[in-house]
């Protein structure tokens, strides 16, 4: 009943996008923040409709829906590179990967630790949860005509890359914070983040490569179309993701790079046409998530956090990414409009919840840790969903 409803309510929510599409990309709301809202409404605090269990109580509930949405998601990023293309990006995300992605997590903790009173191990671990940008969220605010119109390229091609990049590479951030958490020894730790992520390498390498000469030689031989090669990207996801979970890789990582790999092997049409995957992803796809968000948000124990939760708030929104940014801005190559729209928007999403479980998994952590991470998640959900649509009017009149 419940997965029907919430079917139910994904299908009316997609098709009513799709009847006020153009209206709604001139609204300050993203898709996801609707969802959201939906699922306030549905819920236990609304109407009543929906009722789901716990998701800070427990979060592993969600653990597979969110690998496979993340699989998806980063490939359909991938997807909007050509190798030729990302390597023009590839500075400047490698320095938001290596800088200030462990930056963000280091100040999301201290946060964490400074306004909830929370003990250092579970604050890193709500620092690690929330140091990736989500795909899902970025990808509102830096696709579709009207970002095409108001945001450079050079500036959505960095915010997506890394968008895309560092879901897998917050793994190794995620996997230190257990060590410290006294879950895994710092050795383990540092064992664990070489073979999962070069494993991943490996495997989204050989995938993705031989699953772009196949649709290339298919596609010599006229037996493929636009639809199947659709299809056979989704599958390329879901496919390196059930391996990774065999081999134990970090599948989210090794999507990407599958993306990254069938994009070198693949023709130029395969290149352009598969970034609807991507938009699949974002504007369906996710409606179920966010409205099973909505449905049951832990509303007690953020009051239990007191001033904490604003202050938490206020402090992950404004000083968990946007200063290290402004302050790389000539490294990255960016000038201070697009620095400022790209610290701005680094949202905390569905990567953020994905490892928050795992932190559960690993680590049991108390409901405390995963409250505070989807606390993070749905404040910058929907300040982040509010803002799209005037951060890119304030970028397009301050480049132009």
């Amino acid at each position: 009943m419940l997965v029907d409803l919430l079917l139910l309510a994904s299908a009316v929510l997609a098709v009513g996008y799709v009847a006020v599409a153009r209206p709604f990309d001139r609204a300050p709301l993203s898709l996801p923040l609707v969802a959201l809202l939906a699922g306030v409404a549905l819920g236990p605090w609304g109407a009543g409709v929906l009722d789901v269990p716990s998701l800070a109580e427990d979060p592993e509930a969600l653990e597979h829906p969110l690998r496979i949405l993340l699989a998806l998601s980063v490939m359909g990023v991938a997807l909007r590179y050509p190798v030729h293309a990302f390597r023009s990006v590839a500075r400047p995300v490698l320095l938001l990967l290596l800088v200030v992605m462990p930056v963000m997590a280091v100040v999301t903790g201290v946060l964490a630790w400074a306004t909830l009173g929370m003990p250092l191990a579970a604050a890193a671990l709500v620092g690690a949860a929330c140091s990736p940008t989500d795909p899902v969220l970025a990808s509102s605010v830096v696709t579709g005509a009207p970002a095409e119109r108001d945001v450079p390229a050079r500036t959505r091609q960095i915010v997506s890359a890394e968008s895309g990049a560092n879901d897998g590479l917050a793994l190794p951030v995620v996997l230190v914070a257990l060590a410290v958490a006294g879950a895994t020894s710092g050795a383990q730790a540092a064992l664990d983040a070489l073979r999962e992520v070069g494993g991943a390498v490996v495997l989204g390498v050989l995938a993705g490569a031989a699953t772009g000469l196949a649709l290339r030689r298919a596609e010599d031989h006229r037996v493929s179309s636009h639809g199947p090669r659709l299809v056979v990207t989704a599958l390329l996801a879901l496919g390196v993701l059930g391996a990774s979970g065999v081999l134990r890789l970090d599948g989210v990582l090794a999507s990407f790079v599958a993306g990254l790999a069938f994009n070198a092997a693949a023709t130029g049409p395969d290149r352009t046409q598969d970034v609807e995957v991507d938009e699949a992803v974002n504007k369906v796809a996710v409606l179920p998530l966010f409205l099973v968000l909505g449905a049951e948000l832990p509303w007690q124990q953020w009051a239990d956090f007191g001033a904490g939760a604003v202050l938490l708030v206020l402090g992950a929104l404004v000083l968990r990414r946007l200063p290290i940014v402004l302050l790389l801005a000539r490294p990255l190559g960016l000038g201070w409009p697009q620095a400022a729209f790209a610290g701005w928007f680094g949202p905390v999403g569905v990567s953020a919840l994905f490892y928050a479980v795992l932190e559960h998994r690993e680590a049991d952590v108390s409901a405390e840790v995963v409250a505070a991470v989807m606390l993070v998640v749905v404040a910058s959900t929907v300040v982040h969903g509010v803002t799209t649509l005037p951060g890119r009017r304030l970028l397009a009149r301050a480049t132009n």
